[in-house]
């Protein structure tokens, strides 16, 4: 067989070792033949690939990024797109595709399936937001990084006495913020999952200041207060029609600074938290969904996600895995609410 690999979205780590766990299996167990597909779903588009083999993915399990390259490129809204993936598909002779993304990237593959093109999904966010899965790979790394970075500024906010706004990723959900911000010893956590109270947010401002220390704000990225909308820096969208997030931080330290009369600042981590080598956790994770993806191919299980389901990997339909956007529930975030202010 010849099998096609491509990695979507957002760079995240631990593409590299799915890769490499794929290529491993594929080649060494069952002789396949593998073409990567350069950047995304725009390499399959405009017809870009390169060879896969185990000399390729040697020596790349600890590094970030990906060897294959990556982009937002959305084949549903190209012109002929869905044709012309089908045919660098058939030109390629590939028997079936190995699609490494996130909510966008495997909502095209879920499409695709729907089409008829054999292919398996395995799912790939920092944000850990994507459906049918306990856990993403990449996002055990984003949180470690950020709850460092939150360790850090406590120091500086002690020191200098002021309040500090840690601004992390998370568009939809608030897993990064939640685990990090519980973690990092934060005084607030303020997700998507729920509109936030600015005058609450300053309550537990000043409450912290009053214990003779300093407060740590974290806000996903996200995140809107109850009585406005979400901000951001512009209105731009990417191919997938989502607004270009960031500026919610600036406008919390403006708003609390103004309120508290007590100096804040913001620290933006951004794509930090995506760069790098990955955690071990994330290694092992990434791993075993790149076995277990060549283990589906092989069994004809087409149409389906490999998903973290405790300590065991599963498989999911496609479809049901992008159906909705996997969040934080109230009652999870209501567990930490007697740590805000204090």
């Amino acid at each position: 067989m010849r099998i096609g690999v491509l990695t979507g979205g957002g760079d995240c780590p631990g593409l590299n070792a799915v890769i490499r766990g794929v290529v491993r299996k594929g080649v060494q167990e069952y002789a396949w033949k593998f073409t990567g597909f350069v950047d995304g779903w725009s390499g399959v588009v405009n017809d870009v690939t390169m060879p896969l083999d185990i000399a390729t993915v040697r020596g790349i399990l600890p590094l970030g990024g990906t060897i294959l390259g990556s982009s937002r490129t959305n084949p549903l809204r190209a012109e002929d797109g869905v044709a012309r993936v089908r045919n660098t598909l058939g030109a390629h002779e590939i028997d079936a595709l190995i699609v490494i993304g996130g909510e966008d990237t495997l909502g095209v593959a879920s499409a695709l399936a729907n089409e008829g093109v054999r292919l398996v999904g395995v799912p790939k966010t920092i944000d850990n937001d994507v459906g049918g899965t306990d856990y993403t790979f990449g996002f055990d790394t984003a949180v470690n990084i950020a709850t460092e970075a939150i360790d850090r500024l406590h120091t500086t906010a002690e020191s200098h006495r002021r309040t500090l706004v840690v601004e992390l990723m998370g568009r939809h959900s608030g897993w990064i913020a939640l685990h990090a911000g519980v973690a990092g010893g934060a005084n607030a956590i303020l997700i998507p999952e729920r509109e936030f109270d600015i005058d609450q947010v300053c309550v537990w401002v000043e409450s912290r200041f009053r214990i003779s220390s300093a407060p740590i704000v974290v806000v996903a990225e996200g995140a809107v207060p109850k009585a406005g909308q979400m901000v951001v820096r512009d209105a731009s969208r990417d191919e997938f029609g989502h607004v270009r997030l960031s500026g919610i931080g600036d406008w919390l330290t403006q708003e609390i600074a103004s309120r508290t009369e007590k100096d804040a600042r913001t620290t933006v981590l951004g794509h930090i938290q995506r760069g790098g080598t990955p955690s071990a956790y994330d290694r092992w994770l990434a791993t075993r969904f790149g076995l277990h993806a060549v283990a589906a191919v092989k069994d004809g299980d087409f149409g389906t996600m490999v998903a973290s389901r405790g300590t065991d990997i599963v498989r999911v339909p496609l479809a049901d895995a992008v159906a909705a956007t996997k969040r934080v529930s109230p009652e999870l975030y209501a567990e930490f609410g007697l740590f805000f202010g204090s």
